[in-house]
């Protein structure tokens, strides 16, 4: 994710860091060369008699228009989704030790390692990275197990479940107690469900693979209905375009999945470290994790 602090409009015209233009710069200078391509064949395809006007590229254009907009509209939702699950994660996480805390303060330091293993286990299976180190630092020689399994995060979720039981079956908690427990849990249980349905059902690829290639072809073919009236100005023109067009459908691949490493996508190792930061203090701990800051180009994973 890109944090940036606010600046004058002006100085954010010029925004490198956190734009989706350095991703997309090759292509545009591919529309560029197109660009010089149609000026440099114009008096040659004249002469066969061959003229794109504006006419269809303005209808094909606005449609392509209210598609991308549809289809970001559809990503940021996803993104949005994403992001209110892992708040809920953080939410679910204080809640439960705070009741832990309550009622068997002995047990805190168990439950909180469960939940910060929970924790690292569902960012790394999000984001399809190996969980050996952080789970090795929570869980010790307890890690290996957890890793054989098929959904790490499933079993300590599981563990935190017996421990509850466990607890209610011995008497140390009443029935009420282990309910209102046992609703966070469930928190948690959805809040891995719904990241794992973000993460494993993408938007549909024929809808994204059609508007994928109609921007393209509109963005090649436009220099060429663009170059008999604007002449020597085609090239800024249609690069201009073509730069809405292509930002807008990278801006939607970034969206879509919201839980890797692009500058649009949802800083997790973040928001499991301020978890941690959150659960020890809770616990009077006093070694604490250092928040994490943006980078030098303000990105904050």
């Amino acid at each position: 994710m890109i944090l940036r602090p606010q600046r004058h409009w002006f100085i954010r015209l010029f925004a490198w860091h956190g734009s989706v233009l350095p991703d997309i710069l090759f292509r545009l200078s591919l529309n560029l060369m197109m660009s010089l391509i149609a000026l440099a064949s114009l008096g040659w395809y004249e002469t066969l008699g061959i003229k794109l006007t504006l006419a269809p590229f303005s209808l094909l254009g606005v449609s392509i228009a209210v598609f991308l907009g549809f289809r970001n509209s559809v990503c940021f939702a996803r993104f949005s989704e994403a992001r209110q699950f892992l708040g809920s994660l953080l939410i679910a996480c204080r809640t439960i030790q705070r009741q832990v805390m309550a009622v068997c303060p002995a047990d805190v330091p168990r439950v909180q390692t469960l939940l910060l293993a929970f924790c690292a286990s569902l960012k790394h299976q999000l984001r399809r990275t190996d969980a050996r180190e952080d789970l090795t630092r929570l869980l010790g020689e307890e890690a290996g197990w957890v890793l054989s399994r098929h959904s790490p995060a499933n079993v300590l979720q599981l563990q935190l479940s017996h421990w509850l039981a466990e607890q209610c079956r011995q008497g140390k908690i009443s029935d009420l107690v282990w309910g209102n427990i046992d609703n966070n849990l469930n928190q948690l249980a959805a809040v891995l469900g719904g990241c794992e349905r973000l993460a494993s059902m993408p938007v549909p690829f024929a809808y994204g693979l059609l508007l994928h290639r109609t921007v393209y072809l509109f963005c090649s073919l436009l220099p060429f209905a663009l170059a008999p009236d604007l002449h020597a100005i085609t090239p800024l023109v249609s690069v201009f375009i073509a730069y809405t067009f292509l930002s807008l459908d990278t801006l939607a691949e970034e969206l879509e999945m919201p839980f890797g490493y692009e500058n649009n996508h949802l800083p997790m190792d973040a928001i499991c470290t301020n978890i941690e930061i959150n659960l020890r203090e809770m616990a009077g701990e006093h070694d604490l994790p250092q928040p994490m800051r943006p980078d030098k180009y303000y990105r904050l994973t």
